[in-house]
């Protein structure tokens, strides 16, 4: 036993002892190859020692100064996140079902050793202790920010109320955990017995998708099987059954679950002032009051509206000229009638750039542009064991000195996480600890006989999460944990990711991947102009749809969930806000991830696309790695993790506040600008 303990403390870059020498190189996080028990070991060690930190904390006797309280207080925060990561991410990502059990109940211990640190009187008296005039502006932030945390979670409440909402968020934890659990565990498919259904499909969908002994062919919910059938079948039926077998994967063991969640979030809004779920939640957020969430979504509905009318037209005079009748689309329409018109009035067909996009090349190909924008290097570690075999671990080296690391988890199995996210490892704490972090996709899997290519949207989604990891990495050189990588105002973390998707639009940067699998072909530069035409084709309906999304979010919690009937809003906003037709009882909610994490933030994802196409507007639009924005942009905006507030990040890159020019002209882009991204002739055929 006490061999594998000091396996683990050099695994996960611990002292042994106050005194020695800094820790060794960070060994990669499965290095140890942890079973159940050895996790759960590791997980209790870390919470152990995060209660150490705060027994020292709390015993200072005499005036408190960063070192003898501060610094305790970020111990102990580094030490219940990497606890929190670790459970959580072995939660969506371990082949192994039981192991993802005894995750699920591990990142509840986890969640409740913060919650109960952010109810400790005793810690948040001595923070407050502090003095921190003389500390660097850092520093300042971090103690005011945390401050407003403390008080956020309720620590200034009587014992008795602060004893409630501690088993509140408890409950929201647990529940919370349930909710992920139960979509990832909801995979389904759709039987298909005449093959003339799967008519449109590309070649190499067909032939990963034979019958079996029985003749039948099964799609599965995954993102590889459902996206290219909404996208290429012609056959409705198919697309509606699939559309339906997606949104009711935890349909209807969700419902409970998120009404529970619902209630608990109320309840704690209601125990620390405020009306709702949305107004607390939107309290430390840059967005700072629930309202505002409201008055944005109008704002972005009228911006939107206009174009996603225009678009609305065009795929009605597509969906009658295939001799289909009605005034409306079908959700399980849109996708398949956008491609068409793509190809009938942008003469582009999205199959015609996939095979320029292998999953092998396009991995490296983000790799080469990262390491191009952000000054870095990649460098893969061989024979590095992982949860699966699959996943590999790759270190971020600038002048050939570490300074984090990334695990790459790309591809579909039973149990695991659907969508894509970057998932946290470990903060990054100057001079103590790396910053590491997960890519946890559905992309693809290459084999011997299938190159893994690779949808546009894939791509795109590829760029968008990188941005995410970047931002954890180069964010992560802090000297405080609780500032480190992402930890800013949330609703400002999706910027920097979807300010990257924007990097698949450029020439130079698809030169450096974008080969045919077959030839080596470099992609055409007149395929390019025509794809990056028929891209900006129905954003009016992508941000509507967004927009639907963020309704409702706010809208299930933006009063006593009592009165809230999860279907009723679903239903009513997507019809509020969108230019398409729900079809029916398909209960999207339940199947809606983010209304457990995001909660009532969802409008973070159009909030930040605002901020992002303003970033974008300062790089050079015909060789966006040109020029020195991208430098200037790794050190204003990324390497400050959370030091300071959001609206700075955001005034010390563009030299004044956000406004919407940018996202108003990229709105619009298909309809007003003739030359798009350097093509020439009209905007369309």
């Amino acid at each position: 036993m006490r061999t594998i303990c000091a396996a683990f403390l050099i695994l996960f870059g611990w002292k042994a002892a106050a005194g020695q020498e800094a820790r060794k190189a960070q060994a990669p996080l499965w290095a140890a190859k942890p079973d159940v028990a050895a996790f759960e070991s590791l997980e209790n060690q870390r919470l152990a020692a995060a209660q150490r930190a705060i027994d020292r904390l709390v015993s200072v006797r005499g005036e408190r100064n960063m070192e003898n309280t501060l610094r305790p207080y970020d111990e102990a925060v580094r030490q219940i996140n990497a606890a929190t990561y670790f459970a959580g991410l072995m939660q969506q990502v371990h082949p192994d079902v039981a192991f993802r059990d005894r995750a699920t109940a591990m990142a509840t211990k986890a969640g409740s050793a913060q919650t109960a640190l952010s109810l400790n009187r005793a810690v948040y008296d001595a923070l407050r202790a502090l003095k921190p005039a003389n500390a660097d502006a850092a520093t300042r932030h971090y103690v005011e920010r945390t401050l407003l945390q403390f008080r956020l979670a309720g620590v200034d409440k009587d014992e008795q109320t602060r004893a409630r909402l501690k088993k509140l968020n408890e409950q929201v934890i647990q529940e919370s955990s349930v909710f992920d659990r139960n979509i990832a565990d909801g995979r389904k498919t759709v039987a298909v017995t005449d093959r003339s259904e799967l008519e449109g499909l590309p070649q190499d969908y067909l032939d990963r998708h034979k019958p079996n002994a029985s003749g039948t062919i099964e799609i599965s919910t995954d993102y590889p099987d459902y996206f290219p059938v909404m996208k290429f079948a012609k056959n409705d039926s198919l697309r509606r059954r699939m559309l339906i077998a997606f949104a009711t994967r935890a349909y209807p063991k969700n419902v409970e679950v998120l009404r529970r969640i619902m209630q608990a979030r109320y309840e704690i809004a209601q125990l620390i002032g405020y009306k709702s779920w949305a107004d607390y939640n939107a309290a430390d957020k840059m967005a700072a009051r629930g309202e505002r969430i409201a008055e944005f979504i109008g704002e972005i509905d009228r911006a939107a509206r206009p174009v996603a009318d225009r678009e609305l037209q065009m795929l009605l005079a597509q969906k009658h000229a295939a001799g289909l009748a009605g005034n409306n689309i079908a959700d399980y329409e849109l996708s398949y009638l956008e491609e068409q018109v793509r190809r009938k009035e942008y003469d582009f067909d999205s199959q015609s750039v996939r095979p320029y996009l292998p999953y092998a090349r396009v991995k490296q190909g983000i790799l080469d542009t990262a390491a191009k924008l952000f000054g870095v290097a990649f460098r893969q570690e061989e024979g590095v064991p992982g949860w699966a075999d699959s996943v590999e671990t790759w270190d971020v080296l600038e002048g050939g000195k570490a300074v984090g690391r990334f695990y790459l988890d790309m591809h579909p199995r039973t149990g695991k996480y659907g969508h894509a996210e970057m998932a946290p490892v470990l903060d990054g704490v100057r001079g103590e600890q790396l910053p590491e972090a997960a890519l946890v996709c559905n992309f693809p899997k290459p084999t011997a006989s299938d190159p893994g290519l690779m949808e546009y949207a894939d791509v795109v989604t590829f760029f968008h999460e990188f941005g995410h990891l970047m931002h954890w990495i180069l964010g992560g050189q802090q000297q405080w944990a609780g500032i480190s990588g992402i930890t800013m105002e949330s609703d400002f973390v999706e910027a920097p990711s979807q300010m990257l998707e924007e990097w698949m639009h450029s020439a130079q940067v698809l030169g450096l991947f974008a080969r045919n699998y077959k030839t080596g072909e470099p992609i055409p530069a007149d395929l390019i102009r025509r794809m990056n035409r028929a891209s900006a084709f129905s954003r009016g309906n992508y941000i509507m749809r967004q927009n639907v999304f963020t309704a409702i979010s706010y809208d299930i919690y933006k009063a006593d969930p009592q009165n809230v009937d999860l279907d009723a809003v679903t239903y009513g906003d997507t019809r509020k806000y969108s230019e398409v037709t729900p079809t029916p009882d398909t209960h999207l909610y339940a199947a809606f991830g983010h209304l457990a994490g995001y909660s009532s933030a969802y409008y973070t994802y159009m909030w930040d696309k605002v901020i992002a196409l303003d970033f974008f507007g300062q790089f050079d639009r015909q060789n966006p790695l040109a020029g020195d924005a991208p430098l200037r942009y790794r050190r204003t905006v990324l390497e400050p993790g959370g030091s300071k507030p959001a609206n700075e990040l955001v005034k010390d890159f563009l030299g004044r506040p956000q406004n919407t020019s940018a996202f108003q002209k990229w709105l619009g882009e298909e309809f007003e600008t003739p030359d798009l991204h350097g093509g020439s002739g009209a905007a369309r055929k």
